[in-house]
């Protein structure tokens, strides 16, 4: 076939140069530098991040892609106080650990960077002394949490206390790690320092704040009407809820000793917010790679800016981020966040506390060479759309039945065979000695560009590897329904036409794969003894010439046997039994249970569903409210000992189990007709047990 032919189907090439952006910009959720990177950050940023970079190079567009560690905020400084050894040799070591996994795993970044740099520092102080020389900001005093031991404002992760939704010990000031709800420190149950384990007071501090709220106008345009067919469905559905709900003014800074200084005098102990220096790590690393040049990948409005980033950052790279730089002004805006969901593990939620989690170096030493193995199953159980699920049975499903079974078979076969009949070297094969099953295969073939570049384009990275692997499966089904071995004694030279056409696919395979499989199509590029081809390569039929020689057969894929996947089965079910060890320590000694009742006597008793809508102390009594209740059929008055576990005005409203037919008795005046069912919670604090908010008031529970 004559090198020169290009395939008829043009899919190859169906995006207009002259749409094409002059350069891009591709960002990653910088990783908190206080622990490894596991499976969830890869399939939800990086992965995807990679391939789509990858796949821009080959294309020969101008990108520069940035990574990073941030190694600010709260969590960093409270492992480092659990350690006994101070933030920066946190965040030294690992950020070593995260930047040597993400090289050794084939995240291609140009530039891995940090925002505890000097640079960083002056870059995010720059920003924000603009910001306020500007005028942008809004001061507020407000009373905070202090710690009067340690003579320290508490961030929102320093105060710990009783969960008020599921009463668990030990929630954080801003979530409940046992329930997910989102909390403030107000809402804690006898809050405490975590530093000292003291009762934090309340004392009154200065903070700036970036007015949300003023950008409202903005964010509609840009957003809900600028990017309503483009962003994915979850982005746009979180942007406009937070549009929707009512934006507000957003504090930039922390009363902390952990961070970049507030460039401001007078100002000591106050640093810039995590979340406003941390997206400023992107400017700043990129200034760190090109000194004399980064302006015009932030700047220039012919540069496309795109950020990969999880669900849980939507907010701060779609609401806060682009305010900051409208407010600066100068900067191009995100064109695109093609944020991921969650990927779980083994049916469970992904918890680096519990140690529930496939740790990327851990990976890469039980599993050497297998880097594409991982990358493939973590892109084709991607979670674009919805939380998917990692399982180890089905990355050995996948490996075996399909890179195994399908790429690797096909690729093996067409290169032995070629070794076997012509001496390793391609055979000739006459455009006028094409079948149209042949011209066929390689019009297919030719298709495959175009749809896989379409696929990357619109962040559908999933659909595009399927795509890939549906050229390998064409090629399989060709090499197979041609059966080369059973007519070569016949007909050698027809076999040559189909080794020929079998090797283009292998050829279009290599370049198409780079993107997704880079070790692979690496090795591949080796065994085929070419130099790396570029994406519009692809539209070329022919990229071996006949008479090129190949180099010898390798396997590209191994068999991944059952007893390395009982292995890692194993680590998870032993950090599963560690951790309900580690509960039932914590458990506290339950009282014995109270002798056996009949039937009977428990349907005497007639519990009803009732809502608080009045309280009061009862006077002279220290434990004593008296409660004015809506039962539904009628008004109750009890009185409860729960005084000193909760004020009058939080209860009103709440919705109570009501023993509606105890018979009345007087306290301290008052007639109390039925009693309210309570629970004991952490540390002997009282809970209500609250029926239903659809059940009805004044209905039975039984």
């Amino acid at each position: 076939m004559n090198s020169q032919h290009t395939c008829v189907d043009k899919e190859a090439l169906v995006f207009d140069a002259s749409s094409t952006p002059g350069r891009y910009t591709v960002t990653t959720a910088l990783p908190y530098a206080n622990g490894p990177v596991h499976i969830g950050h890869l399939a939800g940023v990086y992965v995807p991040a990679d391939i789509y970079v990858r796949y821009l190079r080959s294309r020969g567009r101008d990108v520069v892609f940035i990574g990073g560690s941030d190694e600010h905020g709260v969590p960093i400084t409270i492992k480092a106080r659990k350690q006994g050894t101070t933030p920066q040799a946190i965040v030294d070591h690992f950020h070593a650990l995260i930047k040597k996994s993400f090289e050794d795993f084939g995240i291609s970044f140009d530039i891995y960077s940090r925002t505890s740099s000097a640079l960083h520092a002056r870059t995010a102080s720059d920003f924000f002394k603009k910001l306020y020389e500007e005028g942008c900001f809004i001061e507020k005093t407000s009373w905070q949490y202090y710690d009067e031991e340690n003579k320290q404002f508490l961030a929102d992760r320093y105060i710990t206390g009783t969960c008020p939704r599921c009463g668990s010990e030990g929630a954080y000031g801003d979530q409940c790690e046992k329930c997910g709800s989102s909390l403030s420190p107000d809402e804690l149950i006898e809050p405490k320092s975590a530093i000292s384990g003291n009762a934090p007071v309340k004392k009154e501090t200065k903070h700036w704040y970036l007015p949300l709220d003023q950008y409202e106008g903005f964010l509609r345009k840009w957003i809900l009407e600028g990017h309503k067919d483009d962003w994915r469905t979850n982005v746009y559905g979180q942007c406009k809820s937070w549009i929707d709900g009512g934006l507000q003014p957003r504090a930039v800074t922390r009363d902390l000793d952990w961070g970049v200084p507030l460039p401001l005098p007078g100002t000591e102990g106050k640093v810039l917010y995590v979340w406003f220096d941390a997206p400023i790590g992107y400017i700043s690393a990129t200034k760190e790679l090109l000194p004399e040049g980064w302006e015009k990948y932030w700047k220039d409005k012919d540069t496309k800016l795109v950020h990969f980033i999880g669900k849980d950052n939507i907010v701060f790279h779609c609401i806060i981020f682009p305010c900051m730089l409208k407010a600066h002004g100068g900067y191009v805006l995100p064109d695109n966040v093609p944020a991921n969901e969650f990927l779980n593990l083994e049916g469970e939620k992904i918890s680096t506390s519990r140690n529930w989690a496939v740790w990327l170096h851990e990976y890469l030493a039980d599993f050497p060479g297998k880097q594409d193995v991982l990358r493939y199953v973590l892109t084709a159980n991607a979670p674009e759309t919805k939380d998917n699920d990692f399982t180890w049975k089905d990355f050995q499903a996948r490996n075996n039945n399909e890179l195994l079974a399908v790429y690797g078979n096909f690729v093996n076969r067409t290169v032995v065979l070629t070794h076997k009949y012509f001496g390793g070297k391609v055979p000739e094969a006459a455009p006028e000695a094409l079948s149209a099953a042949d011209k066929e295969a390689l019009g297919q073939m030719c298709a495959y560009a175009g749809k896989i570049a379409a696929s990357i384009e619109a962040y559908r990275f999933r659909e595009g590897l399927n795509q890939m692997m549906d050229l390998a499966r064409l090629g399989n089904k060709y090499l197979t329904d041609n059966e080369p071995w059973k007519v070569f004694k016949t007909d050698p030279a027809r076999v040559g036409v189909v080794l020929n056409v079998s090797l283009q696919i292998v050829g279009h395979l290599a370049v198409l794969s780079e993107p997704f499989l880079p070790f692979t199509a690496r090795r591949l590029y080796g065994i085929l003894g070419m130099e790396p081809l570029h994406w519009d390569d692809a539209a070329r039929e022919v990229l071996l010439e006949g008479g090129h020689a190949l180099n010898q057969a390798e396997f590209l894929f191994e068999k991944i046997e059952d007893e390395a996947i009982e292995k890692q089965v194993g680590k998870l079910q032993a950090a599963k039994a560690e951790n309900l060890r580690s509960l039932q320590e914590a458990r506290p000694d339950y009282p014995s249970l109270k002798p056996a009742i009949a039937y009977d006597d428990f349907a005497r008793l007639d519990l009803r569903v009732a809502r608080i809508v009045a309280a009061e102390k009862v006077p002279k009594t220290k434990k004593l409210l008296k409660l004015s209740l809506d039962a539904g059929f009628e008004a109750r008055t009890v009185v409860s000992g729960i005084a000193e576990h909760f004020s009058p005005e939080e209860i009103i409203g709440k919705r109570v189990c009501l023993l509606a037919n105890l018979e009345p008795k007087m306290f301290k005046g008052i007639e109390s007709h039925g009693m309210i069912l309570m629970a004991e919670g952490p540390g002997g604090k009282l809970v209500f047990v609250e029926p239903d908010a659809d059940a009805v008031l004044g209905s039975q529970i039984s």
